[in-house]
């Protein structure tokens, strides 16, 4: 439990360090069209253009670059780095933004919802 809330603080911080998003990927995020995903990668909710598809691609490309540098420091796999982020990302989604769980139902965060992260996250 220990290794998992330390991976979690860092992949936390990995994960916004490799998110840095562009005006894009911010509208897309407002807008209900791009979201955090339950395994610590951004997708694509709704229709997107293909510089979106991009963004979204090249942050994914970040996060698993450091998901796999820290798993390695870690002795983890980067899919429980990835996981423990995506715990850490999902409690960070605003209301109106779109979120995926493991169930793979895109879904959006309304007012007054509390915690859309997974009970495994808690």
């Amino acid at each position: 439990m220990k290794l998992k809330l330390a991976m979690a603080a860092i992949a936390l911080a990995v994960a916004s360090g490799a998110s840095a998003q562009s005006p894009i990927v911010d509208q897309a995020r407002a807008q209900g069209v791009a979201g955090e995903r339950y395994d610590g990668y951004m997708g694509v909710a709704g229709p997107a253009s293909p510089a979106l598809r991009s963004a979204i691609g090249a942050i994914n490309i970040q996060r698993r670059s450091l998901y796999s540098d820290l798993a390695a420091r870690k002795g983890a796999s980067p899919q429980e780095v990835g996981l423990a982020a995506g715990c850490q990302l999902l409690a960070r989604v605003a209301v109106g933004q779109a979120y995926l769980l493991s169930d793979g139902t895109w879904r959006r965060r309304r007012a007054g919802e509390g915690s859309v992260a997974p009970a495994y996250c808690r």
